[in-house]
C-alpha cells in the first residue's frame, strides 16, 4: 500500500531537493528493465529506500529525508511501475522477484550492507529483504507497517476503515454488483484484468481514489483523481499481489519469521491514526524485538508526509549519521 499522496506539507523538515548522481537501468534478464538511482554522496552510508504500493513508483520527494552529504541514496522503481518496464505488467512479478531485484542492483552498485528504509508495502518489502538477506542489512528504518496478513486485507476491503468513512466506502464498493462483495479484491481484479483498457483504468482509478483519501489524517474526502496510467498501473500491481497473499507462504510469515532478523537494530515510525495500516500491525512486530524501537506518532495518519511522521523519519536518519 501507500500512494504518493499529500507531498506539500511538512516540507520544513526535510532537506533540500538534490539531484542523482547516477541513473541507469538494469536488465534483469527476464524481460524486466528496473530504473535505479543514486544521490547524495557516492562515498556516505549506502541506503536503499523501498516505495509503497506495490506499484507506488519512487519520487524526487523521497531522496529529501536524508543528509545528502552522509548517505549514499539509492531509489529504484519495482518491477511494472514508475520508469521500470514493461508498464503494468504482472508477468514474472512477485515478491521473490523483487528480492532478487535487489540483490542484482546491490551487487550492480558495488554495495556491501545497506540501511533498509520503507513504508507501508515498502516496509513489507524491506523486512522480507532482510529475512532473506539478514547479513547484508544494518538498519531497518520503516514506517506504516504492512505485513501483508489477512486481517490487514480484510480491515482495508472488508469494511473495517470503510466504518470510519462510510461515504467513501459506498463509492468504493457501489461500481461492484451486490453478489460480488463478498471478495471485493476478486471483484476488482476480474475488471482489473479484463483486457479492456478503458474498463482497467476506470476501476484502477477508483481503486486508487479509496486509497488516497484514507492516506492522510488531514484528507476530508476523495482527492482528485490521479493519472490514469499511474492509477492504473497502481490497482493492477497492488490488486495482483493482494490477490496472492503477497506470494508468501502462509498467513502471518513475516511475523513467524522474525527471529531471523532480531540481531537488526530496527525503528518504526507509525501513525497513530493510520487508517490504511493500522498501528496493531506495527505493535505486533515490535513487541518482544528488543533491538526495535516503536515510534508512536500522535495525530498522524499513513502517509510519508504526514508531518509527524517526516519530522521523526528525519530524526532517525540524522541520527545513524556515520553509525
Amino acid at each position: 500500500m501507500d500512494l504518493r499522496s499529500g507531498q506539500k506539507r511538512a516540507v520544513e523538515y526535510l532537506y533540500p531537493p538534490i539531484e542523482p548522481f547516477d541513473q541507469r537501468v538494469i536488465d534483469m534478464g527476464d524481460g524486466h528493465k528496473v530504473y535505479v538511482e543514486q544521490c547524495g554522496n557516492p562515498a556516505g552510508q549506502p541506503v536503499i529506500v523501498f516505495h509503497g504500493g506495490p506499484g507506488g513508483g519512487c519520487s524526487p520527494a523521497m531522496r529529501r529525508y536524508f543528509d545528502p552529504r552522509a548517505y549514499r541514496v539509492v531509489l529504484f522503481d519495482q518491477r511494472g511501475c514508475g520508469r521500470s518496464r514493461p508498464h503494468a505488467s504482472v508477468t514474472d512479478n512477485t515478491t521473490w522477484h523483487l528480492v532478487r531485484d535487489v540483490e542484482v542492483i546491490r551487487k550492480a552498485l558495488g554495495i556491501d550492507s545497506l540501511i533498509a528504509f520503507g513504508g507501508s508495502w515498502g516496509a513489507t518489502l524491506a523486512l522480507i529483504y532482510a529475512l532473506s538477506h539478514p547479513d547484508r542489512v544494518t538498519q531497518l528504518v520503516l514506517r506504516g507497517v504492512f505485513l501483508m496478513t489477512r486481517a490487514e486485507l480484510t480491515w482495508f476491503y472488508g469494511g473495517g476503515a470503510g466504518a470510519f468513512f462510510p461515504e467513501l466506502w459506498a463509492r468504493f464498493t457501489s461500481v461492484i454488483p451486490a453478489d460480488e462483495q463478498d471478495d471485493l479484491i476478486a471483484a476488482y481484479h476480474r475488471r482489473l484484468f479484463s483486457g479492456n483498457l478503458a474498463e482497467e483504468t476506470r476501476f484502477g482509478r477508483i481503486w486508487a481514489a479509496w486509497e488516497n483519501a484514507l492516506a492522510s489524517i488531514h484528507n476530508e474526502g476523495m482527492t482528485g483523481e490521479s493519472p490514469s496510467d499511474y492509477a492504473r498501473t497502481f490497482a493492477r500491481l497492488e490488486n495482483h499481489y493482494f490477490q496472492n497473499g503477497g506470494f508468501l507462504d502462509g498467513d502471518g510469515w513475516i511475523l513467524r519469521e522474525r527471529p531471523r532478523i532480531e540481531h537488526i537494530p530496527t525503528t518504526i515510525v507509525q501513525g497513530r491514526f493510520d487508517m490504511i495500516c493500522p498501528p496493531q500491525g506495527a505493535w505486533h512486530l515490535a513487541n518482544g524485538w528488543e533491538k526495535c524501537d516503536l515510534r508512536m506518532i500522535p495525530l498522524a495518519g499513513h502517509a510519508l508526509s504526514e508531518p509527524g511522521i517526516s519530522e521523526a523519519l528525519v530524526k532517525v536518519m540524522d541520527g545513524l549519521r556515520g553509525g
